[in-house]
């Protein structure tokens, strides 16, 4: 997974959309469109938790659409992609995976070490490449 990869540390993320927003307002993106999104992992709906009171669990999962284009001006000056730049958990990451010298390589590094378990999303999401999860467990 050579290139610039986007990590998501998982643990982190806590569903404030903040990455969309970025990325909508600073990408001048018309209202109805979106390069990318924040699926809600609980019981179906965007922040309604799964389980029974008092033992409810929800996550979240940011999105990239094929539509994202890694924000190609800021990288060539230099700055990181909307998105990563303005998620206020730190849970976003960009660099090659594979380099233990970049930031993205160092955290994906320190999360397996820890027991974090590494995925892509499957080609059927038809979503963005190059973007790796990282979660807690098997």
């Amino acid at each position: 997974m050579a290139g610039q990869t986007i990590l998501v540390d998982l643990n982190r993320c806590v569903g404030c959309w903040s990455c969309a927003m970025a990325c909508k307002m600073g990408n001048h993106l018309d209202v109805d469109e979106y390069r990318m999104s924040v699926r809600t992992l609980g019981s179906g709906g965007i922040d309604e938790p799964s389980g029974t009171f008092p033992d409810l669990h929800m996550s979240w999962l940011p999105v990239w659409s094929k539509k994202c284009t890694r924000c190609p001006d800021r990288q060539a000056e230099g700055d990181l992609p909307y998105c990563v730049l303005s998620c206020p958990a730190h849970a976003l990451y960009l660099g090659d995976v594979d380099d233990p010298a970049s930031e993205a390589g160092k955290k994906r590094e320190e999360l397996t070490a820890r027991g974090f378990r590494a995925y892509e999303l499957d080609e059927w999401e038809d979503t963005h490449a190059n973007v790796l999860y990282l979660t807690p467990g098997k």
